[in-house]
């Protein structure tokens, strides 16, 4: 039997940003276990890599407060200890007249949240994306940026192995839990404090606890594509549409890496399975009920039923090159590469009101603390995020 003070069920960036937060505020004794044999096997080590700048989140909401802090503090934080990082900007471009409007919200949000916006004309947007085109006006953020996640997540656990206060445990599969104590594939872990950051699987250790009933998740696809020279040397930084802000999805997109290569994507499939990164790999046991999910979620909820119609196409070339042809002057299908980058991002649904959560959620039940619906922007909110939780969750408590 192991025992800590503090135990965090989940070593990606919201679990090590937790710890780094926890040692500040004088926590010496943590157990961080993953049922992984390394950190970055899933959404942390497997996100675009972009630190978004609080454009596209509802003013009050746990999202809108976190972004843009999470960002200025990831930049510094790369800054600081000499990781890849490149300031791109990133241009949002119009399709139509109709999406106007929606611009028009997103630029009062980005405002309302503190972040910098600016409104460019087609002749401006020309000089900071020359291959980017849109109708009348676009929006350019200045603040947003890219690095490379997997080297955060190094750096960080390098950090808490030399504190002298943090164990990893991997390889240890959460299996149940009990009284001041969780049950892994590695034996029983007691504990004062548990910290359920478990990502895709954070509902089911959740309700292992009796918490989040009503929440459970549903795995969406991520697959993206790269540019080969030279469409990329056309690509400066970020080019993003204007998404549906009634879904928190932001549809294919170009981002130039911290490496120089171009990704093109990702999509936002139903998949069936948690870790469904191939067509079929990654489908198991529980691919039955969340295929009962997606069902139920069509019958009942108009916006999904849009995204199970629309995004299942875009595993066809075809639709996944004309949606990202609407961003940009010129492309043609033979600047494509194949691509092995693929993410799943696990949406949170409300299965009382079958409607997608859209902010964060975070539940305090007796000793226990649990991050729900960790997805865009968890990344770049983390050590924000993490300061919060630990403030407001923990040292309050």
């Amino acid at each position: 039997m192991y025992s800590a003070h503090t135990v965090i069920c989940g070593a990606g960036i919201l679990g090590l940003t937790i710890a780094r937060e926890l040692i500040k505020s004088g926590c010496d004794d943590i157990i961080i276990f993953d049922k992984e044999p390394e950190l970055g096997r899933h959404a942390s080590g497997r996100n675009s890599g972009v630190l978004h700048a609080g454009i596209y989140y509802d003013p009050g909401t746990l999202k809108a407060k976190m972004c843009l802090e999470g960002n200025r503090r990831m930049q510094a934080y790369c800054e600081e200890n000499a990781l890849p990082l490149f300031k791109s900007g990133k241009v949002i471009v119009t399709r139509s007249e109709a999406e106007l409007d929606t611009l028009d919200e997103l630029k009062r949000r980005a405002r309302a949240n503190g972040g910098i916006i600016e409104t460019l004309d087609e002749k401006q947007l020309a000089e900071v994306e020359p291959n980017a085109k849109t109708v009348r006006r676009a929006l350019y953020s200045p603040k947003t940026a890219v690095v490379a996640p997997k080297d955060i997540l190094k750096a960080i656990q390098r950090e808490l192995e030399h504190s002298g206060k943090v164990r990893f445990f991997f390889d240890t599969r959460f299996t149940g839990a009990g009284e001041n104590q969780v049950q892994t594939s590695q034996g029983t872990i007691q504990y004062e404090l548990f910290i359920n950051a478990a990502g895709a699987y954070s509902d089911r250790v959740a309700q292992a606890f009796g918490v989040g009933k009503n929440y459970r998740l549903l795995p969406f696809k991520g697959i993206y594509r790269k540019l080969k020279q030279p469409a990329a040397d056309k690509i400066n930084g970020s080019i993003y549409p204007v998404p549906n802000i009634k879904n928190p999805f932001l549809g294919v997109h170009f981002t130039r890496s911290v490496h120089g290569d171009v990704y093109v994507g990702p999509t936002a499939i139903p998949a069936f399975g948690r870790e469904n990164y191939g067509l079929l790999k990654g489908i198991d046991t529980e691919f039955l009920s969340i295929l009962l999910r997606d069902a139920r979620m069509f019958v009942a909820n108009k916006k999904f039923r849009n995204i199970a119609l629309d995004e299942p196409r875009k595993y066809f070339f075809k639709h996944f090159f004309s949606d990202a042809a609407q961003l940009v002057k010129y492309l043609t299908p033979n600047d494509f590469l194949p691509c092995d980058k693929v993410g799943i991002r696990p949406q949170l649904v409300d299965i009382r009101s079958h409607e997608l959560v859209m902010d964060f959620v975070i539940k305090r039940h007796v000793n226990t603390v649990h991050i729900l619906n960790s997805i865009s922007p968890a990344f770049t909110s983390s050590m924000y995020f993490a300061e919060l939780v630990v403030n407001d969750f923990i040292n309050n408590k």
